[in-house]
């Protein structure tokens, strides 16, 4: 069985849960969305929760999606433990990053910050094991987030989630997803 097959699962049902009851519920979403002036004021753990909600169920059916896709495709590098630990950090990484550097974005729900994460170390790891396909991963990415950076993300995208897409969420994502990978690879080396 594929090691990240629960963890899929179990953020599937997380974020899934979540939505469900947010349609209903709206403190849901009022106490866990990432709100710059609420983190402001103590609130921080929305720093982490805000990656769990979701705009509408295009947005969280594309998020999850793209997560199961993403797992799959780098199976090979997760333990059950570290696929957590990984998802962890990417979650608190993406909303320090937001927080830090874009004080203009006010309020952000949705995985792909952390996908972006998850497909960069992912690539990093494919190079490593001398994968040739990583390296198309590796400049994939930095071209899809450069491209977005230029010149925004698309207006269907924006159109079928009900929201504006953070294309800085997805830099933010892909340098932590990098710099983690980084930071794995060098303790990896220090304790040959």
């Amino acid at each position: 069985m594929p090691t990240s097959l629960y963890f899929a699962l179990g953020i599937s049902a997380i974020s899934g849960a979540l939505y469900f009851l947010g349609l209903n519920t709206p403190f849901i979403e009022d106490s866990l969305a990432y709100q710059r002036p609420e983190i402001s004021h103590g609130e921080l753990w929305r720093i982490v929760t805000g990656n769990l909600l979701h705009s509408n169920h295009w947005h969280l059916l594309m998020n999850l999606g793209g997560l199961w896709v993403i797992l799959s495709l780098h199976d090979m590098h997760y333990t059950r433990k570290g696929v957590w630990a990984l998802f962890a950090a990417l979650c608190v990484l993406e909303g320090l990053g937001l927080y830090l550097f874009y004080p203009s974005t006010i309020g952000y729900v949705g995985l792909s910050g952390v996908l972006h994460g998850l497909f960069a170390f992912g690539a990093i790891m494919d190079i490593q094991a001398k994968m040739r396909t990583g390296w198309l991963l590796f400049i994939g990415v930095i071209l899809k987030v450069a491209h977005e950076q230029i010149y925004g993300a698309s207006s269907d995208v924006a159109a079928m989630i009900n929201a504006p897409v953070a294309t800085e969420s997805h830099l933010i994502g892909m340098i932590s997803g990098f710099a983690i990978a980084a930071c794995y690879l060098a303790k990896n080396r220090q304790k040959r």
